[in-house]
């Protein structure tokens, strides 16, 4: 028994070797410019496209709001010599179209993200899983994205642009 107990932490000390060096295998590393893969991407141009018109129509419409306010409000003071009743009216009515043109401020800008997640994302869906699908395909265990700035130092990695591209049909 006492010859079995003294096995018993060599034993343990082999086991604990033999699990880490299967534990040490080395994680592979690539990165990729994001910014610069959905740049090339197809249905990128024409979707930047649509979004910015869209935009400029809620941007004509807000610019529109905003010289009818102009307007009435030099008119309101151009006209003293009104009763404090229209007067009053006056101020109520202006009050009122103020309170519009910060709500549909606030509603364009909503409806313009939303109209923008729709647009770009089947692009951004399409490119990340060519993303994974090389990453799965090349054993890497980590890809950054270079573009967001984050990955302040590195090893010199795998650039996964060319493989990506490929999957795509970028080439």
């Amino acid at each position: 028994m006492k010859k079995l107990l003294s096995f018993f932490p060599l034993l343990v000390l082999a086991f604990v070797i033999i699990s880490s060096a299967g534990a040490q295998k080395s994680a592979r590393f690539g990165h990729i410019d994001t910014d610069e893969l959905l740049r090339q991407m197809p249905g990128r141009d024409s979707a930047q496209e649509e979004l910015e018109r869209y935009a400029r129509q809620l941007e004509n419409k807000f610019v529109s709001m905003q010289n009818e306010f102009q307007q009435k409000y030099q008119e309101f003071l151009a006209d003293e010599d009104e009763s404090e009743l229209i007067r009053h009216s006056r101020q109520r009515e202006l009050a009122s179209l103020q309170e519009r043109i910060l709500e549909f401020q606030e509603s364009a800008q909503e409806d313009l993200l939303r109209k923008e997640e729709r647009l770009l994302r089947p692009i951004i869906d399409k490119a990340r899983n060519a993303i994974e699908k090389v990453a799965e395909e090349h054993n890497y265990d980590y890809v950054f994205d270079t573009s967001t700035g984050v990955l302040l130092y590195s090893d010199p990695g795998d650039d996964i642009m060319p493989m990506v591209k490929k999957e795509l049909g970028l080439d």
